[in-house]
């Protein structure tokens, strides 16, 4: 749930109940107050009354016989309160009745069954009449229930009102200052998401709240922390692919230098016994000839060797020759069951060292992989060089469905993904339609001064 709704829900259930609470409360108020109201009008009666016993006694009659209920009447008595005189002496009962019920209640039924139960409004009020310490009679006033039901009904409903309106009001006030408090969290959102899709260089600002900018400074300092094991991992990464490459030279050098020319010589020694064998010794001739064989054989795979580690014309002729080799092996080894395509576009030689190297050993990588596993009729290399970036995409029609990396323990793509992690690039793999692995290099062409070789 949304942290704006909870909280605002949390506070109107808060002001729901204490809402009620103070319902409850103006309720027993009212009741107490009615309740009072009628014992001051019965005692208030009560002396009227014995005044006129007084009166009687002092010789001062009324008109009136007693009680006399009219004085009350005309003093303004509450309307609905009926009034019962019985004399402790006779059986002559007097009743008076002000005013009548409401015609026509303005209260729900439920709000009145249940004032009712709780509160049971219009209990009779009894008083004694007391003149000279004897007991006249007993006075009872019986006050309206529908009036004192009315009465609570018309306070809680204002109550209701009023606190609806206040409630409301607080709701949308806290709503807005909620709000305002929780923009920084969108930002903080914002920028996690910016850091998780490998902008490390994104920072958080500086929040007005001190438990915002506690969370933006440990944030900003964990951002800080993988920023500098990152620029470490590529630092190592560099230095290791750079000790791979001069580990290859230095091999090939070997390669070449000692076992190539070692080849070599062999085959001018075998090809100089043959002609010796051919005139002393002529049964030699055929194990010379099987010499030589195994030497050619031998030459071709140090010069396949020398071209898996570091082509020997790479360095002099560049990229694009390379590449362009590359392919043709590729082409050649596979005949008719693959083609191979690759297109270039801009200069090669303004690549720096590193980055010819690690896009040749991508394509290299690539072009294995295609062969071992996909199964595929056609393969597109493209390789375009632009001022600002370097593009190498290699597409193939074979048979893959799913990304790599889900399913395999090979680390054919997690060597490409160091490579361009080293060089600060960016690498995307897609599925073709309908099939097919879409590899995707982007290789920066600024600020590489630092992988190249120290």
């Amino acid at each position: 749930m949304n942290l704006q709704l909870h909280l605002l829900f949390r506070i109107a259930w808060v002001a729901l109940a204490c809402l009620l609470i103070i319902a409850a409360y103006v309720l027993y108020q009212s009741h107490h107050m009615a309740a009072e109201n009628t014992r001051q009008m019965v005692e208030s009666l009560g002396k009227q009354l014995e005044s006129q016993l007084l009166l009687t006694n002092a010789g001062l009659g009324q008109a009136q016989p007693f009680p006399d209920f009219e004085i009350w009447k005309q003093s303004g008595g509450q309307p609905g309160i009926c009034l019962r005189y019985v004399p402790t002496v006779g059986t002559m009962s007097r009743s008076l009745c002000n005013g009548s019920k409401l015609s026509q209640t303005e209260w729900p039924t439920l709000f009145e069954t249940v004032y009712r139960q709780i509160f049971y409004p219009g209990l009779a009020v009894a008083r004694p009449i007391v003149f000279h310490g004897l007991i006249y009679g007993t006075l009872t006033m019986t006050p309206s229930a529908e009036l004192e039901i009315a009465g609570a009904w018309n306070k809680t409903l204002s109550l209701m009102t009023l606190s609806s309106v206040t409630v409301f009001a607080v709701c949308l006030l806290v709503y807005w200052n909620i709000n305002h408090a929780l923009q920084p969290a969108k930002t903080i959102v914002a920028g996690i998401k910016d850091m998780e899709s490998g902008h490390l260089d994104c920072r958080l600002p500086v929040f007005e709240l001190n438990e915002w900018q506690r969370i933006a400074a440990a944030i900003n300092q964990l951002a800080n922390s993988q920023q500098q094991l990152l620029d470490e991992r590529q630092k190592l990464v560099v230095k290791l692919i750079n000790l791979q490459e001069d580990e290859r030279s230095y091999l090939a050098r070997e390669l070449h230098d000692e076992f190539g020319q070692c080849l070599a010589a062999i085959n001018a020694v075998a090809t100089s016994i043959k002609q010796t064998a051919a005139k002393q010794c002529p049964e030699l001739v055929a194990e010379t000839d099987h010499i030589t064989r195994i030497t050619a054989h031998m030459l071709d795979s140090v010069r396949g060797l020398l071209g898996l580690l570091r082509p020997a014309e790479f360095a002099e002729w560049g990229l694009a020759v390379n590449l362009n080799s590359l392919v043709a092996g590729w082409n050649a080894r596979s005949g008719s069951k693959t083609r191979f395509q690759l297109h270039i576009s801009g200069d090669c030689s303004s690549l720096s060292e590193a980055q010819a190297i690690t896009l040749f050993r991508i394509t290299q990588e690539c072009l294995t992989n295609v062969a071992k596993h996909a199964t595929a009729n056609h393969v597109s290399i493209n390789l375009s060089i632009r001022s600002d970036s370097a593009s190498l995409t290699v597409k193939d029609d074979g048979m893959a469905k799913t990304l790599p990396f889900a399913n395999t323990t090979g680390i054919g793509f997690l060597g490409i993904r160091e490579r361009v992690t080293a060089l600060q690039g960016r690498l995307r793999l897609a599925i073709a339609n309908p099939q097919g692995l879409i590899v995707e290099v982007c290789l920066p062409m600024a600020g590489l001064s630092s992988t190249h070789h120290d």
